[in-house]
């Protein structure tokens, strides 16, 4: 997620589309892995958590959207 600090908006999408026709798992497992690292070294903050879950959620289902923000949920606790 440290990526998105750069450009914003258009990295948020281009991370989306650049996932898309894979494994919903495996998405979920990377993006939790990138937050995670970002959390630990400080350049990951909850507003930025918040803005990615705004921008991305959207683009997703019911479902996917629960994920997202249990998953947000879960980072915001580190």
């Amino acid at each position: 997620m440290k990526d998105f600090k750069k450009d914003g908006a258009n990295d948020v999408e281009s991370f989306v589309k650049s996932r898309t026709g894979k494994e919903e798992k495996d998405v979920y497992a990377e993006l939790y892995q990138r937050a995670l690292e970002g959390k630990k070294n400080g350049t990951l903050s909850n507003a930025q958590i918040d803005a990615f879950c705004k921008k991305v959620s959207p683009m997703l289902s019911g479902e996917q959207r629960a994920k997202l923000f249990a998953l947000a949920k879960e980072l915001k606790k580190i």
